[in-house]
């Protein structure tokens, strides 16, 4: 699409859909966890998932469409991030990898306007959706990236090595998903340690980290933790060298061949 062309936005955002209501039990949970808000967070949050159930009545975004279910399920899985997000300084770069509908990122966005994120998805109706909740919530720490990870990973310029956190809800391997995320994340320097990468995960990390070691040295990185939580488990990484300029490979390969395997 040319730089002057009008969007087009996936649901009709002149009409007045109302924020959702947070749940007793995600308001449970968040204490529990020790999440404060701002005045107005909730509202924001609400108001995003409300639009995120909207849109995903016209195109795929979410495979949970209960209210209650995404409260707990969406927006506070993503704000388990806020914990080992408050390691990064103040205005740091937050790189969102595959996005999709926003998660993390816009949860995230909207409880820390401290920090600047990049929701980098490679789905044009999804990336319209990002920019478009984005402007409509008032997201001015937000910006969208219409690529692939593998692509947007080897500009130098803007994005390969930029990030002080790169964060994903991690959907598939961790030896996948480690060569897609982790040549965003800074590499350390004379003045600072490498850059995080946070990703969220399930039961089953403990195995993925085990069958991920050699993708984890080859893109010199190391597992630094990994958090439990009321709905999953964060994977933590750290940057320990720049990642190798191979890396990632072309768009597909990492899928196709892990890192590990037949993949070096």
């Amino acid at each position: 699409m040319p730089p002057d062309a009008p969007r087009r936005t996936p649901i009709d955002f002149n009409a007045h859909i109302p924020p959702l209501t947070p749940t007793p039990e995600f308001l449970t949970h968040c204490t529990d966890y020790g999440l404060v808000f701002e005045d107005d967070d909730l509202e924001r949050l609400g108001q995003y998932l409300a639009l995120l159930l909207e849109a995903n009545k016209q195109f795929n975004l979410t495979a949970i469409t209960d209210p209650a279910d995404a409260w707990l399920r969406h927006i506070f899985d993503s704000l388990t991030l806020l914990g080992p997000l408050s390691e990064v300084p103040e205005s740091a770069r937050i790189a969102d990898i595959g996005s999709g509908g926003g998660l993390p990122g816009i949860p995230l966005a909207i409880c820390r306007p401290d920090l600047r994120f990049t929701l980098i998805e490679s789905t044009g109706k999804k990336a319209e959706f990002l920019r478009a909740v984005s402007d409509l919530i008032g997201l001015n720490n937000v910006s969208v990236l219409d690529a692939r990870a593998e692509d947007a990973a080897h500009d130098r310029r803007d994005h390969r090595e930029q990030y002080d956190a790169v964060v994903a809800r991690a959907v598939g391997k961790l030896s996948v998903i480690a060569e897609l995320t982790i040549p965003f994340a800074k590499a350390p320097d004379e003045s600072s340690a490498g850059g995080l990468t946070l990703l969220i995960k399930g039961q089953k990390a403990d195995d993925e980290l085990s069958e991920a070691k050699q993708a984890l040295y080859l893109l010199h990185a190391r597992h630094e933790a990994t958090i439990d939580t009321p709905t999953g488990r964060i994977v933590v990484l750290l940057k320990t060298r720049p990642t190798p300029r191979i890396y990632p490979r072309k768009p597909g390969e990492p899928k196709r061949r892990p890192l590990g395997g037949s993949g070096r």
